[in-house]
């Protein structure tokens, strides 16, 4: 019963934060984009498609033109005077690179009387990219790569990835100056900071060099004299021709999931909405929290219903397959095995986790068991980082597909 009902949430939790209702909501905000007939739409990320969609079906004529650029597998068909591209994610490819060229070429094209409606969701760093001079995206995604493994915080790869791109720290907006850009942003940032969503094109970068010296050191980055030399140069810190707006995060997620949660008989604690650790350490704290629960009924009594949201980092060292979400259900579901009555799940609201098929794990107390009588060892997938190839012998991963949204993580933890 409480597996369903974990489901049940899951799925309305996703639904909330779908970008259609989002846009529908707030692009109204912007007079100018109500009062305007020459607009160019320019949608990025993971949400791209679903975005430029519900900003077409409004403005429908206004929009004269416009480009969506999106993951593999991410855009749902045609839609009209819009041309649609599919590029690399979370490392660009070739195709990120010339879906962002025909971009700016066509929009730097446009009178000036143009205005930009900007539509950005969590991924755009990857599939809006032109390198810098004298640099190749075979530097930029060895760099990437380098990051990513490391387990920088997001904020952390974007100051790096700002210094390499001529889009990114509000070079975008530089770059199409003087046309004015009006940018709904779905935010995938924990606390919502613009400058790092999809890294910031079209907003000012507060970070110096110093800071991205810091990052080069904290990680030991394997950076060459040619890079050094690009790191060195300062991002636009005032940008003149950009409004934004937020229109959907992890804390409305959250706050959706806690809804549904007492709808069906919980007791409901929002836990935080900025949760930044380690993965599989997040997994225990969960696990002590239930544990917590079952043997005090602290810090709710049973039927309990615990959410979080955020962004956890895996520090890769094995060579295993799986996602931040699978590695944080796995732990817990080490830590709780032969627990009752305990579900558990770590999902991404994007459907995809990691480079894998998977949303993340779903789990209980009998999880690990089933691995055992495999006769597996349920450590071994874990200390491998090859969590999703547990989580199928364990029968716990969760696949939704790719779901059009992106607004960080949701952990929720249901003790019956």
């Amino acid at each position: 019963m409480a597996e369903k009902e974990l489901r049940e949430i899951i799925s309305h939790t996703i639904n909330s934060v779908l970008p259609e209702n989002a846009v529908k909501k707030h692009i109204s905000k912007f007079s100018e984009i109500q009062n305007n007939n020459k607009i160019f739409l320019l949608s990025i990320g993971k949400a791209a498609w679903r975005m430029a969609n519900a900003a077409k079906e409004i403005l429908k004529d206004k929009i004269k033109d416009g480009i969506v650029i999106t993951k593999y597998k991410h855009s749902l068909g045609k839609i009209d005077s819009l041309e649609i591209f599919e590029a690399g994610h979370p490392i660009p490819d070739e195709n990120s690179l010339n879906a962002t060229k025909i971009a700016i070429e066509r929009i730097k094209k446009l009178p000036d009387d143009y205005i930009i409606l900007f539509l950005i969701s969590g991924g755009g760093s990857a599939l809006f990219e032109m390198p810098e001079d004298n640099i190749t995206l075979h530097d930029i995604q060895n760099i990437t790569d380098q990051l990513l493994k490391s387990g920088a915080e997001i904020n952390e790869i974007n100051m790096i990835r700002k210094r390499l791109s001529r889009v990114k720290g509000g070079k975008f907006a530089n770059l199409i100056y003087p046309k004015n850009i009006y940018a709904l942003v779905l935010s995938d940032v924990l606390g919502d900071n613009l400058e790092s969503i999809a890294s910031g094109p079209a907003y000012p970068d507060k970070y110096t060099y110093n800071d991205v010296l810091n990052v080069i050191k904290k990680y030991e980055l394997n950076i060459n004299d040619k890079i050094l030399s690009l790191l060195k140069k300062e991002t636009p810190k005032n940008i003149q021709n950009a409004k934004h707006i937020i229109i959907g995060s992890v804390r409305l997620a959250c706050e959706e999931a806690i809804k549904k949660a007492k709808e069906l008989g919980y007791n409901t604690l929002l836990l935080t909405s900025i949760l930044n650790a380690e993965a599989k350490e997040a997994g225990k704290i969960f696990a002590g929290i239930a544990k917590e629960i079952i043997t005090t009924g602290n810090p709710l009594k049973p039927p309990a219903a615990i959410i979080a949201g955020g962004e956890t980092i895996v520090y890769v060292k094995g060579t295993g397959y799986g996602g931040r979400n699978q590695e944080l259900s796995y732990s817990f579901a080490i830590d709780i095995e032969g627990f009752e009555n305990v579900y558990f799940s770590s999902f991404g609201t994007d459907g995809t986790d990691g480079p894998t098929d998977a949303a993340g794990g779903i789990v209980n107390g009998k999880t690990i068991t089933k691995i055992r009588k495999k006769g597996l060892d349920p450590e071994i997938y874990l200390e491998n980082n090859d969590t999703y190839n547990g989580l199928s012998e364990g029968e716990a991963l969760l696949k939704t597909g790719p779901t059009g949204t992106n607004v960080n993580d949701i952990m929720i933890l249901l003790v019956d």
